[in-house]
Formats: C-alpha cells, sequence, structure tokens
C-alpha cells in the first residue's frame, strides 16, 4: 500500500495482484500452491490509528483495536469505519489496550460478549510537565520496596456488550488481573483465544526489563535492584501469572473455573491453577486449531547475535504447537537443547548452565515452586542468520506471530461473490513474521513436527504483519503495523485478502477526494471518485456515506454536500459492481475543529547521539485551539531494524529524555537508532472530539 498524502485525497483501497482473472482449485499437497493471481486485497480501513488486534464477528463486521484504546468497528454492509468504544488506558512503554476476542457464542442465545485485554489507569505515577529535568512516570532502576509499590499495576481481561456498533463498556465484566510492574520496558504480550470447548486462553508477557542483560537472560538478583530486571519472578515462577499461557472457563457472570489438564492440579501450594505453559518470554500471537486442540504459540526472542559461551546461546525466536501443558524455558532455556549459563550480577561471573532437563528456580524474587517442571522443545526454533534446519524462514529480524489453521468449508465458495480461500490451505497453520514482511505455511506429520515451510503470497505486501484470522466467509483478515514506531504509520491498514480464482472476477478500486477538507459551518464540500477503477470493466455503483449515519448521502460520482454541525466526519465511498463485490475508502472532514500539527523542533532528523546521552527536546504545536504543553507526550524508543522498544515518556513543549544504554546492543552492526515520537491531543470543541497530531524523528548513534 502507497504511503497516505493529504488529507484531501484517500489512497486507493483494493490491490489487484494481477488483472487477468486465474482460476485455482489445486488440492491439498499437490506441487504448487494457487498462484498469487487468484488472489486479490482489500483495504477495509486505512486509518486504523496504532494498531493492535483484530477479530472477525460472525456477520463479518470487523473490530481491531488501538494502543490508545480505541475500538474500531468495520460494517462491510456500508464500508463505513466507527468507532465502537474508547477506553481510558495507561500508556508508558508498551502498555495500553492490546488485544480484543470475539465469544465463541456470539449471536447465539443473545451472546453479544467482547472481550479486552488492557491497561487501566490506576493511579499509577505519570511524568509532572512541570518538571522538565525529572520524569515521575519512569519507575526508579535501584531502590527499596517503598520506591518500587507505587508503580505496581494490572493488566486486565474483561468482556463487554456489544450493542449495535458500540461496545457499551458500561456492561464490563472484570474477569482476570495480571500483574504488572509499571513505568519500566518490556513484554506485556497479550492475546486471546478459545477452543471448541470454549475454553479461554491468554497469553501474558514476562513484563521484565531486558536492556541490562546484554541480550541473554535477565536474572539480575542484586538487592535495591527493582524486582523488574529478573524474569524468574514471572516466567519461571509456579505462583505468578506472566510468562505465561494461561487457560480458563468464563462463567455466565464473568467469574471463571480451571478446566482439567492444566500445569498444576487445583490447590497445589505455591501454584497458579490458571497455567496452561509456563517459560514464555513475550507470546505475543496465540491460535488454536479447534479441530485438532493444537495451541500455536509464537515467542519472541532475545537480542544477543552470538551465542557466549559465560552467558548462553544467540537470540532465537519460537514456535510452537501442543496439546498438553508444559514448560518451555525461558529465562532458563532458549529451547530445551540450548540452555542459558547462570551469572551472578553482583560479581559478573557465571556458573554453570541451567539444566533444562530439572530447571531450579533459587531467585530470591521466587514465590512458587522451587523445582520446575522439563523444558519442552518447540517444532521450530531460529535465530538472526539462515537456518540450518528451516533454511525457508530467511534472516533479519526475529519477530515470530503464531497464525490461524484455515478450516476450509466447500459451501463457502459459492457464490458470485465468494472469496473463501480453496481448499489447498485446508488444515495449515500459518506463520507471519513481524520483522521479515511475510507469511509461511507450516506442514506437519501426525506427531506435530514441522515436514515443510511454503511462502503464502510472495508477491502480497504484508507489512509488520500484526494480526491474522481467517472470516466466516472464508477470507484472510489482516492488520498491518506499518514501518514506524507507536504511533500510526502510513502503511498501517485493516485489509482482507480474498481468494477470486472460484469466479474470477475482481473487486473494484475505490477512490476518493474532497475539497476543502477542513473549515467553519456550513461548510460546502465537492467530493470526487476520479481515479476510481475496475479490473473487469464492469458498470460500477457508487455510494456516499458523507455524515455519522449509516444511510447514503448520494449516488453521484462527484457529489456536493454542506455541512451545517461541527464535527469529524470520515466521509465514505462504497463502490459496487454489477456481480456484487463492492470496496470502500474514506476521505477526512473536518468541520469546525483543525487537526494540531506537531513539530519537534529539537532533536531533529538524523541527529547524532550516543547511547546514555541526555536528549533535550522542544515540541511546536499549532492549533486553531489554545495549546496546553500539559497535553504534549515524548516518547523514547529504542529502535532495532524496523521495530521499537519504548523506554520512557515525559510530558511537556519542552524538556530532557536520557537515552538508555543498551546493553548487549552494538551500534555497528545491530542497526540501533534512537527514536523520538511527540504527540498532542487538544480538547476538543463545540462537541468535537479531541483530535490528535503527531511527529516523529530518528537519531542516529555517533561511530
Amino acid at each position: 500500500m502507497t504511503g497516505r498524502l493529504a488529507l484531501a485525497v484517500a489512497t486507493l483501497t483494493v490491490t489487484a495482484l494481477v488483472a487477468t482473472p486465474t482460476v485455482a482449485t489445486a488440492a491439498p499437497g499437490t506441487a504448487a500452491p494457487p498462484p498469487d493471481s487468484a488472489f486479490q486485497k482489500v483495504t477495509l480501513n486505512d486509518h486504523p490509528g496504532e494498531p493492535m488486534d483484530l477479530a472477525v464477528l460472525p456477520d463479518r463486521r470487523v473490530l481491531h483495536v488501538t494502543r490508545a484504546g480505541e475500538v474500531w468497528l468495520h460494517n462491510p454492509a456500508t464500508g463505513r469505519n466507527t468507532v465502537a468504544a474508547t477506553l481510558d488506558v495507561y500508556r508508558h512503554d508498551e502498555e495500553g489496550l492490546q488485544n480484543v476476542a470475539v465469544d465463541p457464542n456470539f449471536g447465539r442465545g443473545g451472546n453479544n460478549w467482547v472481550y479486552l485485554y488492557y491497561s487501566p489507569p490506576m493511579d499509577t505515577p505519570v511524568d509532572d510537565p512541570a518538571t522538565p529535568d525529572v520524569n515521575e512516570g519512569d519507575a526508579p532502576a535501584w531502590g527499596t520496596e517503598a520506591d518500587f509499590a507505587p508503580f505496581r499495576g494490572v493488566l486486565r481481561l474483561s468482556r463487554f456488550r456489544l450493542v449495535k456498533d458500540t461496545l457499551d463498556l458500561r456492561t464490563e465484566q472484570r474477569i482476570l488481573d495480571v500483574p504488572v510492574d509499571r513505568g519500566i520496558c518490556c513484554h506485556v504480550g497479550g492475546d486471546i483465544v478459545f477452543d471448541a470447548r470454549g475454553n479461554l486462553y491468554l497469553s501474558t508477557g514476562d513484563d521484565t526489563n531486558p536492556f541490562e542483560s546484554g541480550g541473554y537472560a535477565p536474572i539480575d538478583e542484586r538487592p535495591g535492584r527493582n524486582p523488574a530486571y529478573d524474569a524468574q519472578r514471572t516466567a519461571a515462577n509456579t505462583n505468578d501469572l506472566r510468562g505465561k499461557i494461561l487457560r480458563i472457563r468464563v462463567g455466565a457472570d464473568g467469574s471463571y473455573s480451571i478446566p482439567d489438564g492444566n500445569l498444576f492440579r487445583r490447590g497445589a501450594p505455591g501454584t497458579r491453577p490458571e497455567i496452561y505453559l509456563m517459560g514464555v518470554r513475550n507470546p505475543f500471537r496465540i491460535e488454536v486449531n479447534r479441530n485438532t486442540g493444537e495451541l500455536y504459540v509464537a515467542d519472541y526472542s532475545p537480542d544477543a547475535r552470538e551465542a557466549d559461551p559465560t552467558r548462553g546461546p544467540a537470540g532465537h525466536g519460537k514456535w510452537l504447537a501442543t496439546r498438553r501443558a508444559g514448560n518451555f524455558g525461558w529465562p532458563y532455556c532458549a529451547t530445551a537443547e540450548l540452555p542459558y549459563v547462570d551469572h551472578d550480577f553482583a560479581t559478573g561471573t557465571s556458573g554453570a548452565p541451567f539444566d533444562c532437563a530439572a530447571p531450579v528456580n533459587d531467585s530470591p524474587h521466587n514465590t512458587g515452586l522451587r523445582k520446575l517442571p522439563p523444558v519442552q522443545q518447540p517444532q521450530v526454533a531460529y535465530t538472526y542468520g539462515d537456518s540450518p534446519q528451516f533454511p525457508e524462514l530467511g534472516d533479519g529480524g526475529i519477530g515470530p506471530m503464531a497464525g490461524p489453521a484455515y478450516d476450509f468449508d466447500r459451501r463457502a465458495t459459492r457464490g458470485r461473490t465468494a472469496v473463501a480461500w480453496p481448499s489447498y490451505y485446508d488444515g495449515l497453520p500459518l506463520f507471519h513474521e513481524w520483522t521479515r514482511d511475510y507469511v509461511k505455511a507450516f506442514r506437519q506429520d501426525k506427531r506435530g513436527a514441522v515436514t515443510g515451510i511454503e511462502p503464502v503470497l510472495p508477491s502480497v505486501v504484508f507489512d509488520n504483519p500484526m494480526d491474522l484470522e481467517f472470516g466466516p466467509d472464508g477470507a484472510l483478515y489482516v492488520l498491518e503495523y506499518g514501518d514506524g514506531y507507536f504511533s500510526e504509520n502510513p502503511d498501517a491498514q485493516l485489509a482482507r485478502i480474498d481468494h477470486i480464482g472460484f469466479t474470477g472476477n475482481h473487486t473494484p478500486v475505490p477512490a476518493a477526494s474532497a475539497t476543502p477538507t477542513a473549515g467553519v459551518t456550513p461548510l460546502t464540500v465537492t467530493f470526487s471518485s476520479a481515479g476510481t477503477t475496475d479490473a473487469d470493466g464492469d458498470r460500477l455503483r457508487y455510494e456516499w456515506y458523507l455524515d455519522d449515519d449509516d444511510r447514503v448521502d448520494s449516488r453521484a460520482p462527484n457529489p456536493t454536500f454542506t455541512y451545517r454541525e461541527n464535527g469529524l466526519y470520515r466521509a465514505t465511498l462504497t463502490v459496487t459492481d454489477q456481480v456484487g463485490r463492492s470496496a470502500s475508502t474514506e476521505v477526512q472532514v473536518v468541520v469546525g475543529n483543525a487537526p494540531p500539527v506537531v513539530e519537534l523542533v529539537d532533536p531533529v532528523e538524523g541527529q547524532p547521539f550516543a547511547f546514555g546521552d541526555t536528549v533535550t527536546f522542544q515540541v511546536r504545536v499549532t492549533d486553531d485551539q489554545p495549546v496546553d504543553c500539559a497535553r504534549v507526550t515524548v516518547t523514547y524508543i529504542l529502535g532495532h531494524d524496523s521495530h521499537g522498544h519504548p523506554q520512557t515518556t515525559a510530558s511537556g513543549c519542552t524538556g530532557s529524555i536520557t537515552t538508555t544504554v543498551p546493553e548487549g546492543h552494538d551500534p555497528e552492526t545491530d542497526n540501533l537508532t534512537g527514536v523520538f515520537v511527540a504527540s498532542y491531543t487538544d480538547a476538543g470543541s463545540d462537541g468535537l472530539p479531541p483530535l490528535t497530531g503527531t511527529d516523529q524523528v530518528v537519531l542516529v548513534p555517533s561511530a
């Protein structure tokens, strides 16, 4: 997808891979997969905020969430994208709204539950812009229990009722709180999936700072050290919910019970019965194959590029498929065959490698069992370079994501507007790599071992794919993060990838523009559909949704409309061909309030720096309302390859941030940068929602 231009021009929302129709009906196991020309990528939301996760409803509406707390809803009947709810969330480092899932019985018997995993604000300290030289929102690296206590928070699993197109936040049922140490990075997870029996699985990160351990196991036990530097307190702790895959069954009132088969029996001392898998670092995406019962887990890697005999193996990303509870080793073992070395952070000396067959948690931060279950081996493990065992994965950064297994239904292939994927992919679990921008399909034998890896639609752009899900129509829904850091990136989008090989008919490609795109009431705007195309030359029907309802305001290709009330309008053009395939695009019109323009005056793009430097910042905000500097935030992010790790967030138009020294990272070989993202949200006016502007600069480490 091309980068976004001005608000006056919306980007194309459908990519036809090849104009000539190609029919593909390959059967499973054949030598060649269906050609890419039998598929088409259709953009559903080109302005998705900072996208985190998606869920497809049984009626093909799509929910997706942003870290800032927005729950978006795409309605395929109109093509419109609306905000179903906005949660107030705590945002520091990686925290915010993480995940969305739909109850497996949604739409039956009045069931309309939607599950969210998010960071409630609580009373956690935040930065005070009146003290630009001190960031009260950062937890101390050293101190006492009294110093650390104010930063103890939770990530919350709750469910809410979806009433028409609105998520009613008043209906919240709080299900489970996962403890978290706030004000310090990293790894909060998480993902929500359901199996065929209705059991809910929740993945959680190890909530541990990885930047002071050289890219190896963070097991810092020094007295006075913030416990957030020791992953033994979480992932290796049988009495803690972090660094785990939890499995529960939610009841009618939001309470939960424990299904049989979890790792520890109910009532066992020093354990939490919710734990299904332990010893994982940041299992950002999980999926369940409801036909086989397999749980797919992808786990993110530490950052060490090379193995060190005194510390342990290089970083390894992992993918595993399991039908039983177990321990996957973190932070003692990268895999069952790759132990880390016990390291004393006080003396800087190393001992013996950990025993992956019988790991022992002797950390003073451990509140659970001392003797842990043996470490199990994942099906796939790969590092930064080419993998001798899995060369199909290539090389580059490590960002593993577990995708869904396709469940082929021949009924979904019938009809002139069918978009279901062919039977070739039936039962194959997908794997997507966030840093390498691809999707692969894994073939397994009867024991679950991976026997083959093949590319999926290699000519299709998957730009930092965040989440994949097959819908009830058999199409693949994709949420892309795009290139950038902790904001809405130019290439971010919600899309659907249709298989058109059964019909050969393409979806039209709409384009929309508006003149003007901002002003005061009454504002008369001229809209244009110039640039709209259809690969098959079909006759097209135009429908414009110009205000905030689902009624068609014009069927003309180029209408004029007068706005008489202040508001932020996402004017939507839906174009339908004579077969019935449709796609939409939108252009934003602001009436009565202008979006703020944010500029990072200091630092500047490409500015050299050294890690450990204190960098002063100055933010200039231009708005049609009085600017309140207390509403300005500046986040410093450690850029690493194409992704980033947020380190701290400050408030105010001016201030300073000390760039953290990333131990174990080599600026000459690890492609590291310092990223500063400034954001300002105005207060809104006259009933208008608040509007946000952002700016980003990337600083380059000096030689």
